[in-house]
């Protein structure tokens, strides 16, 4: 299997606004699932009889295929870049709740009561010691989301979305293997870059897990 490097070269420009598209679905996708994540993790980590149904239903939803999920959505909102997003959002669902809430469980009971006797009110401490002291288990479920959305946004172009998956189905069509090879390759490099990204934002927002290193 030989890559034809003229067509790359010939094809640059288009090459980007795929790579560009790809990574605005996948990453809008995962700051949705964050918002939509926290406030039910909140939920379910101080609500017990709701958390076995809140991470149930979760469950659940990641179990229907993808291709599923887009069909199942194209009456609503039809053939556009939001059938994509609320598609990979459902996806995401299930790693950031599930980390946000294990997050939020490892925080220390007494470190808790001592931002209580100090009488810090009860939203102040979630986001001043419970949210830090559990982001490091939350951020492993993003960076997960985040590279099974880069991964997932391909599917969607059966819908006629999809980012670097048009190159996919450019190849296959025309039995070309160039674009195909192309769009896994760019597909793996925005995987890799955007947990490196991750890790470094981690890095910046937890400075005394540095200090304490």
């Amino acid at each position: 299997m030989t890559v034809d490097w003229s067509w790359i070269g010939d094809h640059t420009d288009e090459l980007t606004s795929l790579t560009v598209s790809h990574l605005q679905a996948a990453l809008t996708a995962v700051l949705f699932g964050v918002l939509i994540s926290l406030p039910l993790a909140v939920i379910a980590h101080r609500i017990r009889p709701l958390r076995g149904f809140l991470l149930g239903f979760s469950n659940v939803l990641f179990t229907i295929p993808s291709i599923a999920i887009f069909v199942l959505l194209l009456p609503v909102s039809g053939l556009t870049r939001t059938t994509t997003v609320i598609g990979l959002t459902v996806y995401t669902l299930v790693v950031l709740l599930r980390n946000t809430v294990e997050g939020l469980d490892s925080v220390p009971a007494k470190t808790k009561e001592a931002a209580k006797a100090m009488g810090t009110r009860p939203l102040r401490t979630l986001l001043t010691v419970e949210f830090p002291l559990a982001l490091p288990v939350i951020m492993a479920g993003v960076r997960i989301a985040t590279v099974m959305s880069i991964s997932l946004v391909s599917v969607a172009t059966y819908i006629g979305d999809g980012g670097l998956g048009q190159l996919f189905t450019d190849g296959f069509q025309r039995n070309f293997p160039t674009p195909v090879i192309v769009g896994v390759v760019l597909t793996i490099l925005l995987a890799v870059v955007a947990d490196a990204l991750l890790v470094a934002l981690q890095y910046v927002l937890a400075p005394w897990r540095r200090r304490r290193a």
